[in-house]
């Protein structure tokens, strides 16, 4: 981490000890170590905090993007709604003119007079076909066959 090698170690660790003694030496490692762990801790809480933190931004981020994704939907809804609406009006409005009108109640109109048609003449009938042959051969045999048989 800090790239600091074996021997760097060896030379702080006998600088440690003369400096501070052997009797304290455990009490300056506790220390130490209780300082180390502070640290520790303050680092995971930042690196939480900037977690959150991108997490909130990029729910953010997202929640903008469905934000409009609803805003455009909404709109295309809205939009063949009005659609549906206009062309709803125009077959009203077209029907309404192609129907009949109901006659004002003031005075009944007469009937119209009805026109007799002539019935047409019947069809001829077109002449039917020959009848078939019939498929026995001895209809076909001449009459000098049929007396030697």
């Amino acid at each position: 981490m800090f790239d600091i090698s074996w021997s760097e170690l060896l030379i702080l660790g006998i600088v440690t000890l003369v400096f501070v003694g052997p009797k304290e030496l455990p009490v300056f490692m506790r220390t130490l170590g209780r300082y180390a762990g502070v640290a520790r801790r303050h680092a995971n809480e930042f690196k939480a905090q900037f977690d959150a933190a991108m997490r909130e931004a990029e729910l953010d981020s997202m929640r903008k993007e469905v934000e409009q994704m609803q805003n455009s939907i909404n709109s295309e809804v809205m939009k063949a709604k009005s659609s549906i609406d206009e062309a709803s009006t125009a077959t009203k409005i077209e029907t309404n003119a192609s129907a009949p009108q109901p006659s004002p109640a003031i005075s009944p109109q007469p009937p119209l007079p009805s026109l007799e048609v002539a019935p047409s003449p019947p069809i001829a009938a077109a002449p039917s076909p020959e009848p078939p042959l019939p498929a026995s051969p001895e209809k076909y045999s001449s009459p000098a066959e049929r007396t030697e048989s």
